[in-house]
């Protein structure tokens, strides 16, 4: 039976955008929590380089685009799928492997997950929580066998990041289940790479793990994620998706932007720095308290409805994200983007006025 449009829910996500404003410069947008610095420098020139792809129809199959993502994850091509972002590939994993199944959801988490998985008609159970490493051991209890199990990590919205160990508990008790785990580890490059779980793929062949560049490399008008797993699972993906799903200019500045390793070191020392800064600075505001984030972004509950709060922002040309639209969260949280220091100055100086 074919899924109804009604059982879609779509999902509420930050950016300019959501204000229906439409893009404006002058606003500083703390909602939408990709790379601080932006894109790397060294492919500003390659923009106007790529021009002459705009009449020529792109690679299909990503092939050297692939090639440099094997060089950078060191897994092989052949277990790598290519996505026009990472949204892309959570539909096309949920259409590939999803229908009808259970599915495990820690949440407050990505909205996607949910959704995707609702067109196929998969059978969703919930599991709250703020720090999945708190409640691992309750977590691992929860998954039964033939599910699929979606983790963010670093989450989002929450920031934190589950330790390597604990995800290793995981897939372990996944595998006993003959269960699925799905890991996006879209942030994770703005984290803490040493705890990625790309190294398990050689082990649990029930791994699927999704990166983005959109975050990472501050390419997100470019839309290029990617997904690393077993060869049968890779073979399917790219059996179902659709053809020149990735222009070949988005191709070529992925390629350039992947040789850029120093742009993320400089990235990750400026959000260990800022986030510093953040939530020391908003912490002092007692209408305010900041959790605890691994990553480039940091959750708020505040003594204002979030709704109001951004709208108050907003008029200082100021957009954070309203979180009542994530399942587990209500209007009493915001969640903020690790900017430059002189941005999040501004945004601690307003929130103090407010």
């Amino acid at each position: 039976m074919a899924p109804s449009v009604a059982s879609h829910r779509k999902v509420a996500h930050g950016g300019i955008y959501s204000t229906g404003l439409g893009f404006d410069p002058k606003i500083l947008d703390f909602s939408s929590n990709v790379n601080p610095l932006g894109f790397p420098p060294s492919i500003r020139n390659d923009l106007k380089k790529n021009s002459k792809l705009f009449s020529v129809y792109p690679d299909s199959d990503s092939v050297n685009l692939r090639k440099s993502l094997e060089k950078y994850t060191k897994v092989p091509k052949e277990q790598i799928v290519v996505g026009s972002g990472a949204t892309e590939i959570i539909y096309n994993f949920c259409k590939a492997f999803l229908n009808k199944r259970r599915v495990l959801i820690p949440i407050p988490t990505f909205g996607e997950y949910e959704a995707a998985a609702r067109l196929e008609n998969a059978k969703i159970s919930y599991f709250k929580t703020m720090n999945l490493n708190c409640d691992i051991d309750e977590f691992v209890r929860e998954i039964p066998k033939n599910y699929c199990t979606f983790v963010c990590n670093p989450n989002n919205p929450t920031g934190i990041l589950t330790s390597k160990k604990n995800m290793l508990k995981i897939l372990e008790a996944s595998r006993r289940n003959s269960s699925l785990v799905f890991v996006d580890e879209c942030f994770i490059e703005l984290s803490n790479l040493n705890e990625s779980i790309v190294s398990g793929l050689h082990k649990f062949d029930n791994l699927f793990i999704l990166r983005s560049m959109t975050k990472s490399f501050g390419l997100a008008g470019l839309r290029v994620g990617y997904g690393l797993g077993s060869r049968n699972m890779i073979e399917v993906l790219n059996r179902i998706k659709i053809p020149w799903n990735i222009s070949g200019i988005a191709q070529n500045i992925a390629i350039k932007a992947l040789s850029n390793r120093s742009h993320l070191d400089k990235t990750r020392k400026l959000i260990e720095k800022e986030r510093k800064f953040l939530k020391n600075s908003i912490s002092k505001i007692n209408k305010f308290q900041c959790y605890d984030s691994d990553t480039n972004f940091v959750l708020i509950e505040s003594k204002i409805r979030s709704k109001q709060l951004q709208k108050k922002l907003l008029k200082k040309n100021i957009l954070v994200r309203d979180c009542s639209s994530f399942k587990g969260l209500d209007d009493r949280f915001i969640r903020v983007a690790v900017k430059t220091h002189s941005e999040n100055q501004k945004l601690a100086k307003e929130l103090s006025k407010i």
